[in-house]
């Protein structure tokens, strides 16, 4: 995600192209990045080896006064990442807090180059936690409201406040979470809980460790009411001295600077996870139901075809038995059935003993029939 990289995507992108042109480009473009910062980078065809950088950060908070250029621990820092290539330019352009100028002739080949420029593309970041880290320093101890220490509301992004809260030997800072979908604040709160869970595990022991509340925690009271107005409530992390020791300190301020980043990337990605799963179900609900209707389909009509066979078997039984006989013995079957429908028809009853019967006690007088024979002599 590129709001939770130290370097600026863009800027990287910019510095590259510029690299690997090979000669001077005229350039005058402004940068805006997500968190209001700004660079201007600046590039003349007549100075071929040199071009400018200026950047401006946003102002972390209007009740810790600081200087608004730059310290000279974050000057030192800035210049560490390559004196050949880095050079301060004081002062700074009207309406930065930094400018830079840069010479890419003096830049070391290899992987070493591309090593720099992201150094030089992740400047806005040195400078913010550098901010940081004096705003937690230079808190006055003694400033107090109703016995406990008064927060300090940092905005490092517009509509996205949290709050800073020292305590003896640890920090506590607050984030209240703002979600306008159901969805995300259930997404939101679920992940919440779950950290809470994982970070009361002897596993992650040495992690800050993690609370989440629907209310806002006691170390906010007095504080304005559309600060506290929240829908997925507050999220409170410990920060005790053993976090902010050598190395841990710039990840530890980058983080908190870019917590809200993270829960809504979280967010995102768990929604679109949810709904690329309910669209591959459904996908796979439809292709199941399209299989089912065609079967279904096939099923009646092989029985639609095996009925037609059926009727058309019983139908034509004796023709197919017909069909399967040579031809001089189904013509010989015929003419043998139609004789003897024919003998049926034209001959007499004949019962065994009554012509002898009838010649001894029958006398009856002779008479010629048309169904009768007549003897030719």
């Amino acid at each position: 995600m590129a709001c939770l990289e130290r370097a600026s995507p863009a800027l990287k992108e910019i510095l590259l192209k510029l690299y690997r042109a090979n000669k001077s480009i005229e350039i005058d473009h402004h940068l805006y990045e997500f968190g209001s910062v700004e660079y201007h980078i600046q590039s003349s065809a007549s100075d071929e080896h040199h071009m400018y950088l200026s950047i401006s950060t946003p102002l972390l908070s209007q009740e810790v006064l600081l200087p608004y250029g730059i310290s000279h621990h974050t000057k030192q820092m800035i210049t560490a990442i390559c004196s050949d290539v880095v050079e301060i330019i004081e002062p700074a352009k009207e309406g930065y807090q930094l400018t830079l100028r840069l010479d890419f002739s003096k830049l070391p080949s290899g992987k070493d180059t591309l090593k720099v420029i992201a150094e030089i593309s992740a400047v806005q970041a040195i400078i913010l936690s550098s901010r940081l880290k004096e705003m937690l320093m230079n808190v006055d101890s003694h400033d107090t409201f109703q016995g406990m220490y008064k927060p300090i509301k940092l905005v490092y992004r517009p509509s996205e406040p949290f709050f800073i809260v020292r305590q003896p030997q640890k920090f506590i800072a607050v984030f209240p979470i703002h979600f306008k979908d159901k969805p995300d604040v259930i997404i939101a709160t679920t992940f919440f809980q779950e950290l809470m869970d994982v970070g009361s595990s002897e596993k992650w022991a040495k992690a800050p460790p993690c609370c989440w509340s629907p209310i806002p925690p006691p170390e906010l009271r007095g504080e304005l009411f559309e600060d506290l107005s929240t829908t997925g409530g507050f999220v409170s992390f410990e920060i005790s001295s053993w976090h902010v020791k050598g190395k841990k300190l710039d990840k530890t301020v980058w983080s908190l600077l870019n917590f809200y980043a993270y829960v809504k990337f979280h967010v995102k990605s768990t929604r679109s996870f949810i709904q690329r799963r309910m669209r591959k179900r459904l996908e796979g609900l439809v292709e199941l139901l399209h299989k089912r209707n065609i079967k279904e389909v096939e099923v009646e009509e092989e029985e639609e075809e095996q009925s037609r066979k059926i009727q058309a078997n019983a139908g034509c039984k004796c023709m197919i038995r017909i069909s399967n006989l040579p031809k001089p013995t189904v013509l010989k079957r015929r003419y043998n059935a139609f004789s003897r429908t024919i003998k049926r028809i034209r001959s007499r009853i004949k019962i065994q003993g009554f012509g002898r019967f009838r010649r001894r006690w029958l006398k009856m007088p002779k008479f010629s029939s048309s169904m009768g024979y007549t003897k030719l002599e």
